[in-house]
């Protein structure tokens, strides 16, 4: 990217100026516009003075001194740009004005960076801007990286700057070995750190992107769901606990609708009204995205509702489900599939899968529809789901078959 980058001398009127004074000489730094100024120590009279050519007007000794101490400061002025352009710092009238002065340009580092970042983001997770488990990702990555720069440079920090493909690379290969991260795993932290280093690019903490040209690499994972037969075997399970059969409700009332945990937590018995076709339908937003949601009921999700409507929890709070902490529930699914002789390990994650595959997009809901239920801002997240189904590639392909038969 260029830079507009200038120097000139001018002369400015001291402060109790009075008739027949000198002006003093001043240097001016421009740099896209942004100026900075500073006083060469010098004076002119004003009637001496070629601001077109910014020197003093005259062939004596002591004009031709003045002169050429001008073009040296001048030249020094340069050759302070031309470093900060090697170091890789920010191009800035200041930054240029402090190279030259000597003074110590303010430097910034990566966990400097990270936490400053963390910080502000625990702030925005109080008003729910963030999720907590987003806010953990980036606490991991902060301890990861400062034990990465005790490991690989035996110090506790360093300076943006030095973020460089060697650094990512080097991070990435520590990543895999010394904390056995897969290559997915891996590649979230590296693109968690790819947003500190922009923000930083913002700030203008450094003036290109280490990140640039860098491709992050992934694995394709099998993403599991339930089928229809062990949907069936947890909803037709008679569990010896109230605790169980509650959270079998819940857990099915995800598979049934593609809300997340969080997002059955928060709803409202309010949030169920009545829709454009004179049916139930749930209304509500993502609490991740903030995206509107408007999912139509089918009986089974309508019945387990119906079914907590008087319970004292949800009649006093005005919530649709009795729900328990997000840890309790995980620790009762693994009880529920057990139970149920489900071999998959059961949660959100694969609830909301099931609703996008098997209650579904299996059932012949379009794509788009189910895009819109599942607050998806772009279809290609929910392609990812449409990808897994063996069985609808087969469904879709029958016609064809038919058509093609051997006679």
């Amino acid at each position: 990217m260029k830079i507009n980058f200038s120097v000139l001398f001018f002369l400015k009127k001291p402060k109790n100026y009075t008739k027949g004074a000198v002006y003093f000489i001043f240097l001016r730094i421009t740099v896209d516009g942004i100026r900075a100024e500073m006083s060469t120590s010098r004076n002119c009279e004003p009637d001496r003075w070629n601001a077109k050519v910014g020197k003093v007007i005259g062939t004596k000794e002591d004009v031709k001194t003045l002169n050429a101490y001008l073009e040296n400061m001048k030249a020094e002025v340069y050759a302070a740009h031309s470093q900060l352009n090697a170091d890789g710092t920010a191009i800035t009238a200041d930054n240029v004005k402090c190279k030259f002065l000597g003074k110590a340009e303010k430097t910034h580092t990566i966990m400097e960076a990270i936490k400053i970042h963390n910080t502000n983001m625990a702030a925005l997770v109080e008003k729910e801007d963030y999720a907590e488990g987003t806010l953990r990702r980036f606490k991991v990555l902060e301890k990861h990286v400062k034990e990465y720069l005790l490991f690989k440079y035996q110090t506790s920090d360093l300076n943006i700057r030095h973020i460089d493909h060697e650094f990512i690379d080097g991070f990435d290969f520590y990543l895999h070995t010394s904390k056995d991260n897969d290559t997915n795993t891996a590649s979230k932290h590296l693109k968690n750190l790819g947003k500190i280093v922009r923000i930083c690019l913002r700030n203008k903490w450094i003036i290109t992107d280490p990140f640039f040209g860098y491709k992050l690499k992934s694995k394709l994972v099998q993403r599991e769901y339930l089928t229809a037969d062990e949907l069936q075997n947890i909803a037709g399970k008679k569990y010896s606990t109230a605790r169980l059969s509650q959270v079998r409700d819940f857990f099915l009332f995800s598979c049934y609708t593609g809300l997340s945990y969080a997002d059955v937590q928060k709803l409202k018995q309010t949030d169920i009204r009545i829709g454009i076709d004179g049916e139930k339908w749930l209304f509500s937003y993502r609490k991740k995205t903030g995206t509107p949601v408007a999912v139509p009921l089918i009986p089974i999700a309508a019945d387990i509702l119906e079914r907590y409507k008087d319970h004292p929890f949800c009649a006093n709070q005005n919530r649709a489900l009795p729900i328990s902490s997000n840890q309790k529930m995980n620790e009762y699914l693994v009880e529920i599939a057990a139970l149920s002789g489900i071999v998959k390990t059961l949660g959100n994650r694969i609830a909301k899968r099931t609703f996008a595959t098997t209650v579904t997009l299996l059932n012949g809901v379009p794509i788009e529809s189910v895009s819109k239920m599942m607050g998806h801002t772009n279809i290609r997240t929910t392609q990812l789901y449409a990808k897994m189904l063996d069985e609808k590639v087969a469904s879709d392909m029958a016609p064809l078959r038919e058509m093609f038969a051997v006679v």
